[in-house]
Formats: C-alpha cells, sequence, structure tokens
C-alpha cells in the first residue's frame, strides 16, 4: 500500500477486485488518525511550547510508527483475504480432499481474524494519543485532534466488523472467545474515541 498512490488505492478499492477492502479501509483510517496526531504534535513544538517540546517529539514519533503499522496492516489483511479464497479454492473430490480443505479454511479464517484486530489495536493507540493533545495540543489545529480520533473511532468499527465477520465461520470455540474480548476492547475505544471528539468540540463552543 506505501508504494501505492492514494487515488490509485482508492480506485482499486471501489473497483471489483477481491482486495483492497474494508479491512484495508480500516487500516488507512487508523493511518490518518494516526497523521493527524503527528501533525499536532509537530504544531506544539518550540517557541511558546519549549517546555511540552520533548513530550510532543515522543508522540510524533509514535505516531509516525503507528501510521507505518497501519499501512503494513492493509497489506497483511490483503494476503490473509487471498489466503482465506485459496482455502475455499482447495479441491474436495475427495473425503481426505473435503477435511484437508476444512482444515485450510479454518486456519485462513484464523489468520485473517488478526489484522483487523491488529489494526484496531493501532486505531485505540492513537485514540489514546489524541486524548492526551485535547488539552496540551497547540489550540490552532485543535479540531485535527477531533478529526484524529473521529478517523479512529471509524477504523475501530471497521475492524471490530472484519473481526466479526471472521469470527462467525471459526469452529474453534477457544479462538471466537478471544475474539469477542477483544471486540469489546475495541468498543470501549470507540467511546473513548466520541469522547474527545465531544471534548474538542465544547471547546470551540465556548
Amino acid at each position: 500500500m506505501k508504494e501505492s498512490t492514494i487515488g490509485s488505492w482508492l480506485a482499486d478499492l471501489g473497483d471489483r477486485t477481491p482486495t483492497p477492502g474494508g479491512g484495508g479501509a480500516a487500516a488507512l483510517l487508523a493511518a490518518t488518525g494516526a497523521s493527524l496526531v503527528g501533525m499536532v504534535s509537530s504544531y506544539t513544538t518550540g517557541g511558546k511550547w519549549a517546555d511540552r517540546e520533548e513530550d510532543m517529539l515522543k508522540v510524533k514519533a509514535e505516531a509516525d510508527l503507528l501510521r507505518d503499522q497501519a499501512l503494513a496492516l492493509a497489506d497483511a489483511d490483503a494476503d490473509a483475504f487471498a489466503a482465506v479464497g485459496s482455502a475455499y479454492g482447495l479441491p474436495r473430490g475427495t473425503d481426505e480432499d473435503k477435511a484437508a480443505r476444512r482444515e485450510a479454511i479454518q486456519a485462513a479464517l484464523k489468520g485473517a481474524a488478526q489484522p483487523p484486530v491488529d489494526t484496531g489495536g493501532v486505531a485505540a493507540r492513537v485514540v489514546e494519543l489524541a486524548e492526551g493533545l485535547v488539552e496540551r495540543g497547540n489550540p490552532n489545529v485543535v479540531s485535527d485532534v477531533a478529526v484524529a480520533a473521529s478517523s479512529a473511532a471509524a477504523a475501530l468499527e471497521s475492524a471490530i466488523v472484519n473481526i466479526e465477520i471472521n469470527a462467525g465461520s471459526i469452529k474453534d470455540t477457544e479462538v471466537v472467545d478471544g475474539l469477542r474480548a477483544e471486540v469489546d476492547k475495541l468498543t470501549g475505544a470507540i467511546e473513548r474515541a466520541r469522547r474527545v471528539v465531544e471534548r474538542v468540540r465544547e471547546g470551540l463552543r465556548g
């Protein structure tokens, strides 16, 4: 994804192709939120912000890392989806073929659930960083803090949907329980993101 232009990637997203899809879109939203956090922290350095510059540079460094992680997860999601498709395409002419195919499908579905879990984790961390910028960030770009949190919330919701669609076909109850626990955590992060947006809006309204 890092090698694509935004325009070409979105054109592929809008075309009748297996990938990119919703998982990649979730990752892009997380990356967008991380980039906005990085921008706000960059504008909160030097001059009157010298007292917090060290902290802001740390936020910037982490935001850059989160952005790169999210972009890598877009590719991981595409690879995982391709693996699911390959598993479903395996032969099923004999009982042995059918058993091998079922096993491959289950393994691929478990693998496909991991990128959205990780994307949700990135987005949740973006929310935490954005929360810390509501009061301490440069107020001239505080609206971008809200957009960062809003982007992260959309990434979280999208990640949850992608986790759940895979979990619905996984037979291993222990794995499914683990995925449901992840969904619960990510749902809490959505509420946190919305509180960040509301705090910013309240400040803008005076």
